[in-house]
């Protein structure tokens, strides 16, 4: 018998969350095609999904401070 993993079970924080700090989300980037987004504090509850391609626009325009506040 072939053990089988849930690929939505392996979340990441993200890299700016701390143990201390109250807004943190995690990520799941598994699937090839889309990225599940949610509140770390909440695991239970919806998550966002958002398609490869605009998450990596994201997290691009993020890195080089293309979104203002």
């Amino acid at each position: 018998m072939t053990e089988r993993t849930n690929p939505l079970a392996d979340w990441r924080k993200s890299s700016y969350s701390g143990p201390d700090k109250d807004s943190c989300l995690e990520v799941q980037d598994a699937h090839p095609a889309a990225v599940h987004v949610r509140d770390s504090k909440v695991t239970g509850g919806p998550a966002l999904l958002i398609p490869a391609a605009d998450w990596t626009s994201f997290v691009d325009a993020v890195k080089r401070g293309a979104l203002s506040a």
